[in-house]
């Protein structure tokens, strides 16, 4: 009766989270895309392996971009990916701002026509 056994011992995380500072990242220009009439909904999406976030110019499409947190790979290729419209891996990186430089790119673009 006297033999206490936590619940998680020896487990690691239950989900992939992204942090603050990488949601203020993605926020922050999810804002400015929605501004710009690029984007209209997002989703976020928790898993053991991975934290997805997808950014959608119609509710009723598949996502244009993902991002994709993915800590195992934190030692090799990097741990985010960007993820276009066709599944195709656009870039993966170590940092997330770099990764989200193309879509920075795409922005200022539609600022200077």
């Amino acid at each position: 009766m006297n033999n206490v056994t936590p619940l998680f011992a020896g487990r690691g995380p239950t989900q992939v989270l992204f942090d603050r500072q990488e949601l203020n990242h993605i926020m922050s220009l999810y804002g400015r895309m929605v501004a710009a009439g690029l984007w209209r909904d997002y989703a976020v999406d928790m898993t053991r392996e991975e934290a997805v976030f997808s950014a959608f110019r119609r509710a009723s499409e598949r996502p244009e971009i993902r991002v994709v947190k993915r800590p195992e790979l934190r030692t090799r290729q990097g741990q985010y990916l960007l993820i276009g419209e066709a599944g195709v891996v656009l870039r993966r990186g170590h940092e997330l701002p770099p990764l989200l430089a193309p879509l920075e790119r795409k922005l200022l673009k539609l600022v200077e026509v």
